[in-house]
């Protein structure tokens, strides 16, 4: 039975050198075009790198997967490389240094817990917004991120150092998807195996959500927690259900005016409307010819925001196109265009594979659109801002002299999502030009940015003549990062400052990233629009969020004519033309190799031993308390205080914030009493290597609502037996010295947003031992679990709000190690105040029995040690 599945003798030459390749046109005929691409993608690997009775196992469940077009089996996916960005690789690498201690302390050689595949780390999450509207803004901005982050910066060129296969790119490269996108992506790579040459797909996971943007080119990859990382990291291969994949049939051409950002946008809208989350998505039908890699990747990008693990696009002319735009190797290009032809993952335009679920886009139905003012999934016409914000019904204290009701306080070009496609970016510098040459300009209380993923971009705005006209209305690059888009959008302009003091406005952030969760781009900030690029410019122009930008002028020009919006919108012409105009392959690889050699990160000293040297007055690094072999299971029969109990839609920024440590929190104040400057905390991103910092930090976010009881200060609970309101941390503690346990419960979608493995480890620092919701992200699921910590599902219909939950009362849950099985029925109990008992159907959200041996285990960080000392003992 094996010999049926096996890789065959197949062999394709690409100039002169031959390579083999797993041949599933061969091997499956006309049973493959049933199967979706992403589906063929993972038969191709499990061919590749499993045998025998797993090899058949997982085979026959793909193949099974089209009578029904979902699957409950499960399938061991290894990919080629893991991505990783500063503040989700700084965390993990810190794990991996106290393991590393945990192994010297129990006698064997640190040295040689090493990943075992090999992992990128970008730096891009730390760049924050301070210097703007000024031409030197870029350059300040980096000097004043790697004095701040400079010792987070030292570690992670320790383990540059230190850890074999792990490579850091620094401040300045890019963001971390576009490096991929640019950089780092080869579609189809060649390998040595068995002393033979192979051609194989390239395939990643990355701890960021937007890891899919690589899919916009063809290349199979997802965003996963740094938790679950690290167990591929270590050889461990990412166990998952075959999943479910939804078609989105794309017919007809997008019509003039109308961007990527926009399909986009509409995607995440309708793709949310069905329900997905966790599925993967693929794109299909005629419509996704008329598409550009750039716009796939913009597209493919959003992917979280509508709740899929991929938005892929499979291989065709357009990706050829992208890497040649690129500079990748003219041999290379070949190999992906013979690959992908031979193997039946060529994108067909006429095909009409197998999908769980199918809906159509016509792709000239869509037009000008933004999303918000809270979620990326809440889609509106660009014209309905005014009808939008009016339904908050916001009443000023004392109105504003000058600034309206409304005003635009942050206008940010920004993010992976939108600044990785140069067409995007030259129709925003057009409008700019635009406006600048009918003297146009930009208030003093919008803060405006332009913070590009690459730096290739600068090159190829100079070359278009753009980096003036942007500079004229205040969109000077202020550097190559996440910036505002992760929350480091710097202070807000005195101006806004004084009016929100005053209660008099109710600012709103115009922005071209992917997230607008309340308090997450700024945390004085919970309104904000997503947009195009141009449409961000346009927006800081008009200055006022509610002016209908399809009727209303954006502004008058000084002889008082009035300038609308159709005065400055660029036609694609326009942009076609200059994008060509200005492209220049050797861009990509000349800004990257000058950025790589940033001097200030070359000569920041680190350490050089198999061991990283703590220093226990760190502010920024501590070895934290999990990293330990005997960290144990908090698995079993229990009876638990609710530590928490909230509502629908609580977000990873939520649970572990990553914006602006507040000045007056207390968290500030731990910081201070250990001799930081008060003035100067930077982000709680920033600290994800000091677990005492991020313990504290753990649901600090003032639009949290915890309802156990009314009222609360931000991050505070109730402690329920002594009835005291304090810092959650401090009633976790006070619950753990008395010996009782505490679980959570929320709402639907619990932990959506970014995959940051911190919202995990900081519950597991507060001692829960599991999270009851309606439902989970797919991604914060698998950190608890990472963690130790059981996700249970609540079933029929039971929610926070028909449990009615009151101090007092108690969580029964029956979760004994030896009975849990994937999605199996775990018994829990509510006990009343009163004495009376109230049964509840739950299920365990666990996908796989590797998630069932780590929860056993206590979490990946145990179960990684455990294997290494087994290993060191053999």
């Amino acid at each position: 039975m094996e010999n049926t599945y096996s890789p065959t003798e197949a062999r394709l030459s690409v100039d002169g050198v031959s390579h083999r390749y797993v041949d599933l046109p061969g091997l499956f005929g006309d049973k493959l075009r049933e199967l979706p691409v992403v589906l063929r993608l993972l038969l191709e690997n499990v061919i590749r790198n499993t045998q025998g009775e797993e090899r058949r196992q997982a085979v026959e469940g793909i193949l099974a997967w089209t009578a029904r077009a979902t699957s409950e089996a499960e399938i061991a996916f290894q990919p080629n490389r893991v991505l990783m960005h500063d503040t989700t690789s700084t965390p993990a690498l810190v794990d991996i240094a106290g393991m590393r201690d945990a192994l010297a302390e129990a006698g064997a050689d640190p040295a040689t817990l090493n990943p075992v595949l090999p992992v990128d780390s970008s730096v891009d999450h730390s760049l924050a917004v301070e210097y703007f509207a000024q031409r030197d803004a870029a350059p300040l901005n980096l000097k004043l991120e790697l004095r701040r982050n400079a010792e987070r910066y030292r570690f992670l060129r320790w383990a540059s150092k230190a850890l074999k296969g792990v490579r850091i790119h620094p401040p300045g490269t890019g963001i971390m998807h576009t490096i991929n996108l640019e950089q780092l992506a080869t579609v189809v790579t060649s390998v040595e195996r068995d002393g033979e040459k192979w051609a194989v797909p390239d395939t990643l996971i990355g701890t960021d959500s937007h890891t899919p943007m690589i899919n916009g080119i063809g290349v199979l990859g997802w965003g996963v927690g740094g938790l679950e990382a690290q167990t591929v990291m270590f050889g461990m291969p990412v166990m998952q259900r075959i999943p479910d994949v939804i078609g989105v049939r794309l017919t007809g051409a997008m019509q003039p005016g109308v961007l990527a950002t926009d399909l986009a946008l509409t995607v995440t809208q309708r793709l949310r409307a069905i329900g997905v989350s966790g599925e993967f998505v693929e794109f299909f039908g005629p419509g996704v010819t008329t598409l550009s890699a750039g716009d796939r990747a913009v597209v493919a990008n959003m992917a979280p925001e509508y709740g899929a693990s991929t938005g892929f696009f499979p291989i065709d002319q357009h990706t050829l196109d992208y890497l040649r735009s690129t500079n990748r190797a003219e041999t290379s290009i070949k190999l992906v265009e013979a690959f992908a032809r031979r193997t039946g993952t060529w994108f067909e335009p006429q095909a009409e594979p197998r999908y769980t679920r199918t809906i159509d886009i016509d792709l000239a139905s869509i037009g000008m659109h933004i999303a918000g003012p809270r979620r990326p999934q809440d889609l509106i016409d660009y014209s309905q801002t005014a009808t939008t914000l009016a339904k908050l019904d916001f009443q000023s204290a004392q109105p504003h002299r000058s600034m309206p009701k409304h005003p635009v306080a942050i206008a940010a070009i920004t993010s992976c999502t939108n600044t990785s496609d140069p067409a995007l970016l030259i129709a925003a510098g057009l409008l700019a030009r635009k406006a600048r040459a009918l003297g146009l300009s930009v208030p003093s209380w919008v803060k405006t940015s332009l913070g590009p993923g690459s730096p290739a971009a600068a090159a190829y705005l100079e070359r278009a003549g753009l980096i003036d006209d942007l500079s004229a209305v205040g969109f000077d690059i202020v550097g190559y990062g996440c910036t505002t888009c992760i929350g480091n959008s710097g202070p807000l302009t005195e101006p806004i400052r004084a009016a929100l003091a005053q209660k008099s406005i109710y600012p709103v952030a115009m922005l071209s990233g992917n997230r607008n969760f309340p308090g997450r781009i700024h945390p004085d900030l919970d309104l904000g629009f997503i947009m195009s690029p141009p449409l961000v410019i346009a927006f800081a122009l008009a200055a006022d969020a509610e002016k209908d930008l399809s009727v209303d002028p954006i502004q008058q020009t000084s002889d008082g004519k009035p300038v609308y919006l159709r005065d400055l919108w660029p036609t694609r012409d326009e942009v076609d033309a200059l994008v060509r105009a200005a492209a220049d392959p050797q861009d990509y690889p000349r800004a990257f190799a000058l950025a790589s050699q940033n001097p200030a990160w070359h000569d920041l000293d680190a350490p050089d031993n198999a061991r990283f040297p703590w220093n226990p007055a760190s502010t920024a690094l501590r070895r934290p308390p999990f990293a330990s072999a005997t960290q144990g299971s908090q698995l079993g029969r229990y009876s638990a205080y609710p530590l928490l109990v909230l509502g629908d839609d609580v977000t990873t920024d939520h649970i572990s914030p990553a914006s602006a440590i507040p000045k007056d929190s207390f968290v500030a104040d731990f910081l201070v009493s250990r001799g930081d400057d008060r003035d100067d905390l930077n982000v709680f991103a920033s600290r994800r290597g000091n677990w005492e910092v991020m313990m504290r930090a753990a649901f600090y976010n003032r639009t949290l609502v915890n309802s156990l009881r009314a009222g609360m200060p931000v991050a505070h609970t109730l402690h329920v037996p002594s009835g005291d309101v304090m810092p959650i941390f401090e009633a976790a503690q006070r619950y753990r010295d008395d010996g009782d346990s505490v679980v959570l419960v929320a709402g639907e979608r619990y932990g959506t947003g970014s995959s940051r493995d911190w919202a995990a480890k900081g519950q597991r620092l507060l001692g829960i031992r599991a999270v009851l919701a309606v439902s989970f992200e797919r991604i914060h699921r698998s950190n608890l679990i990472g963690m130790g910590i059981l996700p249970l599902r609540f079933a029929g219909g039971a929610n926070p709000n028909t449990l009615e939950l009151q101090p007092g009362d108690k969580l029964e849950v029956d979760a004994v190690s030896d009975t849990l099985s994937p999605r199996c029925r775990v018994a829990v109990r509510v006990v009343r105040a009163n004495g009376s008992v109230q049964p509840i159907e739950a299920t365990a959200a666990v996908e796989t029995q590797l998630e069932c041996t780590l929860l056993r285990s206590g979490g990946v960080i145990p179960l990684i040690l455990q294997k290494s000392l087994q290993a060191q003992e053999a």
